[in-house]
């Protein structure tokens, strides 16, 4: 059976009044990527009180900073073990099983790159800390050679991809299918994502959400996966749903398109049982300029 850990890329958006956001965060969440070490370097006193602050069973994975993926490269030499060095001392202190690498679109993996990378990865010692790599450019035969013969596992979002090679894990960070992380998923989008972990029959699958609306996906993943029900993403129904998601920012005036463009990657509750994209249901809407919500309301009534 397959060992789920589902939570967000970071936990500074997570916010509950006068009260830590990460404190707050493992209150409704057993599992954490950690963001900022791929832009910054924690210190010492910081990561261990990232540590205290959650409960013993919590688990964080660690993101690897920038500076060796994306400036020095996967190479055999001194920068690169520093780094290295450091993001280790994190996986530690946290207690991170993973350390998740990502190479950027435009670091090609030539032979010569594959050839510095085996090198790199033959001379460190990770002991109980496993690699997740994502590959931006094309992942070739030989690269997921290389990976394979070092068991690192392949990362890749399963709401677009599926890794190209089996694994006792999965290790999949989420966006969705926006444009900038802005999206939101349905039910149907969250089991097509679980079915891809359930038939790869992993031992562990970690699934760490990215998109704008990133705490509520994850939670309501987590939920359905405890229960076998989605839970609404509303307190409302039909046209009462998507004038609550409406009011949220959508500005005014506005045209069909613009509407559609701003709006319809939100999800509303179309009934209990049925969460779609509001798009689906601007797309029905008049061509015409709209000046408020009820304005949108009054047109969508009509067909919901």
């Amino acid at each position: 059976m397959t060992e789920y850990f589902i939570g967000t890329g970071g936990w500074a958006y997570f916010k509950i009044p006068n009260k830590p956001s990460l404190k707050a965060y493992s209150e409704n969440f057993n599992f954490a990527e950690v963001n900022y070490t791929f832009y910054k370097y924690p210190n010492t006193k910081m990561v261990e009180r990232w540590r205290r602050t959650v409960p013993e069973d919590f688990t964080f994975t660690v993101r690897c900073h920038q500076d060796l993926t994306h400036r020095i490269g996967l190479k055999p030499v001194d920068q690169a073990y520093a780094v290295f060095s450091r993001m280790i001392g994190i996986c530690r202190i946290l207690e991170a099983p993973f350390l998740h690498l990502l190479t950027p679109e435009s670091c090609v993996l030539d032979n010569v790159k594959i050839k510095q990378a085996n090198d790199f990865f033959s001379s460190i010692n990770l002991r109980d800390i496993r690699l997740a790599w994502e590959v931006r450019s094309p992942l070739t035969a030989k690269l997921g050679s290389l990976m394979r013969d070092f068991e690192i596992v392949h990362s890749v979002d399963l709401s677009r991809e599926e890794p190209t090679f089996e694994s006792d894990v999965i290790y999949t960070r989420v966006f969705g299918k926006g444009e900038h992380n802005i999206y939101q998923f349905t039910d149907e989008e969250l089991l097509e994502i679980d079915q891809k972990i359930l038939k790869a029959e992993a031992r562990v699958a970690i699934i760490t959400y990215h998109g704008i609306r990133m705490s509520s996906d994850a939670s309501r993943f987590r939920k359905y996966k405890e229960t076998k029900e989605f839970v609404p993403v509303t307190a409302y129904t039909g046209a009462d749903s998507a004038r609550a998601v409406l009011k949220e920012d959508a500005r005014f005036p506005s045209t069909k398109a613009e509407l559609i463009n701003h709006q319809g990657w939100k999800v509303i509750d179309l009934t209990a049982n049925k969460r779609v994209h509001l798009s689906k249901m601007l797309s029905r809407l008049p061509r015409k300029t709209y000046n408020g919500v009820e304005d949108v309301i009054k047109e969508l009534e009509v067909f919901m």
